[in-house]
C-alpha cells in the first residue's frame, strides 16, 4: 500500500515539472518592468475607468475629471531617465486615502499600513504610510495628472510621483490601482 502512494506522489510530480516545462516552452507576452523611454510607453494602454483606490472593504474610483476638481500640488523634480527637471502637478496620495480610513497623522499600528500602487502594464511598487504622509516624511508622493503644465500623455492620464527620491524607479505610469494593506 505504501509502495502505490509513494508511485502516486512520483507520478504526480512528474506530471507537475511536465506542465511546467511546457508552461515556460510556451512564448509569454513581455510586460515592461519599471519607467520606461517614451518610445515604449506609447505601447502602454491608457486605464479605461479610471483609478481604483481599497483599503479593506472600502473602495473609491477617481477619474481626471475627479481629481482635477480636487485641491492640486506642483513639485519640480530632476527625472534621472530624462536627465532632466520635470514640474507635474496633482493630489497628494495621502489626500486620496484618507478618506478611506488611512490616518493623515499615523502612529503605531497606523505605521504598519502600506500601499501597493499598479500600473496598466501590471508594474508595481510599494510605499509605507510613514512615506506618504506629511506628518513623518518631507518627501511629496502624489497622483499628477499634468506634466510640465500640460496633461500627461505618454505616461498617463495619471502617474504616481514621488519627489525625494534619486531616481523615478517606484513612479508608476498609467496608474490603475492602489491598495492598502496593513503587515502582520
Amino acid at each position: 500500500m505504501k509502495l502505490t502512494s509513494v508511485a502516486t506522489a512520483i507520478i504526480l510530480g512528474l506530471l507537475s515539472l511536465g506542465a511546467l516545462a511546457a508552461r515556460a516552452q510556451s512564448p509569454q507576452p513581455h510586460m515592461p518592468m519599471g519607467p520606461q523611454t517614451s518610445e515604449m510607453t506609447a505601447q502602454v494602454p491608457a486605464p479605461a475607468e479610471g483609478l481604483k483606490i481599497t483599503f479593506g472593504d472600502k473602495s473609491a474610483t477617481w477619474t481626471v475629471a475627479t481629481l482635477a476638481s480636487l485641491p492640486h500640488v506642483t513639485v519640480t523634480v530632476y527625472n534621472e531617465h530624462t536627465k532632466a527637471n520635470e514640474t507635474y502637478s496633482g493630489v497628494p496620495l495621502i489626500a486620496l486615502l484618507t478618506p478611506l480610513g488611512v490616518s493623515e497623522h499615523p502612529r503605531g499600528k497606523d505605521l504598519r499600513l502600506y500601499v501597493v500602487a499598479e500600473g496598466s502594464d501590471l508594474y508595481e511598487v510599494v510605499y509605507s504610510s510613514g512615506e506618504i504622509t506629511p506628518d513623518v516624511s518631507s518627501s511629496t508622493v502624489m497622483v499628477a495628472d499634468t506634466g510640465n503644465g500640460k496633461p500627461l500623455a505618454d505616461s498617463g492620464p495619471l502617474q504616481l510621483i514621488a519627489t525625494g527620491e534619486k531616481r523615478p524607479a517606484r513612479w508608476v505610469r498609467n496608474l490603475v490601482a492602489i491598495k492598502v494593506f496593513a503587515a502582520e
